[in-house]
């Protein structure tokens, strides 16, 4: 047996793939809470990234019968990783890839970053015709959902869409074993998806106070299914994951129009992959139709391709699903936090990133510590953890990181 079980009295068990990757009692305190919620279905499966969230732990898979828990698929809604590869090798590359970098942070507006004529913290300045041909094809339903939500109405998501954000999200240039290029990137629904998030967190909240419903924790709120706020949410989320998918491919169209204006001419390769890991689905398990939220974890069906990303200075994988069914065909979606932001930025120097990152074109600063390796669980580990969950299909090295 791969998976650890850990039984929790008066819920339902849970399933780690945990072996030999630490987890925190926090987090295992979590998930015992997740796993009493009287809606959860068979069990609830642990990925070896694992680690403390907020109300639901990052790494798990929940799978629910009539409700969902808003909390649990989060605040990045549609998160995810895109994946291309290319015919270019590693000697097409120029010698310093700083050049490359700076056109590509000029190129997708990210952080807090402004450019001036282009980019204004981390949102388009002036919306690209490209964006706004794709975002048209996105207009009419968030027009309705805006009608349904009066609040979603300030925020202009024309105006981050192909665009990276801060945090853990990244774009990298890699190469895989035989030197081949890859581009990969990290993003997901940007400011309204995190606004859809919170919107019905707190409707959630408010219908707990009102039916009298006590929780663990009040970040485990949820919505019934039949009720008007769980249809609403359900439109709204699917929704933000359409517009996290197409904000991954609207700024991998950006980085390849760089790479094409300044290396040589190069098509893309047999494998790209554009895949969620923080969102819910409908799906089939053990004879039921089920929700399947996915807070930190990547669909691993049989055959399916998936993105593992290890962090700053370390290997990335492209995996192959197993479509085990323990884990209700899943697998990790990275390598998960070690160090919150606060403790890596309270142990890691800006020396120790440098030479954790070596050999790698990136920002070498202060700002960017808390994405060190040295704030993440051993990628190699993780892997290991949940061999019978997927087969590495690539393992790419990045040689250039652009963080926001």
């Amino acid at each position: 047996m791969k998976y650890e079980v850990m039984n929790v009295e008066g819920g339902r068990h849970v399933k780690m793939w945990t072996n030999g990757v630490p987890v925190d009692e926090q987090a295992k305190h979590q998930l015992a809470n997740i796993a009493r919620m009287p809606f959860v279905h068979s069990h609830l499966a642990v990925m070896p990234d694992v680690h403390v969230g907020k109300g639901a732990t990052v790494g798990s898979v929940i799978a629910t019968q009539g409700a969902i828990i808003p909390a649990a698929v989060g605040v990045d809604i549609g998160c995810g990783m895109m994946a291309v590869q290319t015919t270019l090798t590693a000697r097409d590359l120029p010698e310093s890839l700083s050049d490359l970098r700076a056109r590509i942070e000029r190129a997708v507006p990210h952080g807090f970053v402004s450019i001036k004529g282009r980019a204004n913290k981390g949102a388009w300045a002036v919306t690209p015709d490209s964006v706004i041909s794709k975002w048209r094809a996105l207009s009419e339903r968030h027009d309705a959902i805006v009608a349904k939500q009066p609040k979603l109405s300030t925020k202009e998501p024309q105006r981050q869409l192909g665009t990276l954000g801060g945090g853990n999200h990244f774009i990298e240039v890699c190469l895989d074993a035989t030197d081949t290029v890859w581009v990969m990137l990290h993003s997901g629904s940007r400011g309204i998806g995190n606004m859809i998030g919170q919107l019905f967190i707190e409707l959630a909240r408010k219908d707990m106070k009102k039916h009298f419903v006590n929780l663990p924790d009040r970040d485990l709120a949820y919505l019934v299914e039949g009720t008007e706020h769980f249809d609403d949410y359900v439109e709204a989320m699917t929704w933000a994951q359409d517009y996290a998918a197409e904000n991954r491919r609207s700024m991998m169209d950006a980085v390849l129009r760089v790479m094409r204006e300044v290396l040589r001419p190069f098509q893309l390769g047999e494998v790209a992959v554009n895949c969620h890991h923080n969102y819910c689905t409908r799906e089939r398990h053990f004879g039921e139709n089920v929700l399947v939220t996915r807070k930190g974890a990547v669909s691993a069906r049989r055959g399916e391709l998936g993105i593992i990303p290890g962090s700053m200075g370390a290997r990335s994988f492209i995996v192959r699903g197993l479509g085990n069914p323990a884990s209700f065909q899943s697998c990790s979606h990275g390598a998960g936090r070690v160090m919150s932001r606060k403790q890596a930025r309270a142990r890691i120097s800006v020396a120790d990133h440098e030479a954790a990152t070596a050999g790698v074109e990136c920002r070498k600063d202060a700002e960017v510590v808390d994405e060190s390796p040295a704030a993440y669980k051993d990628i190699d580990a993780v892997m290991a953890a949940q061999r019978d969950l997927v087969e590495i299909a690539h393992t790419l090295k990045q040689v250039l990181c652009v963080k926001g």
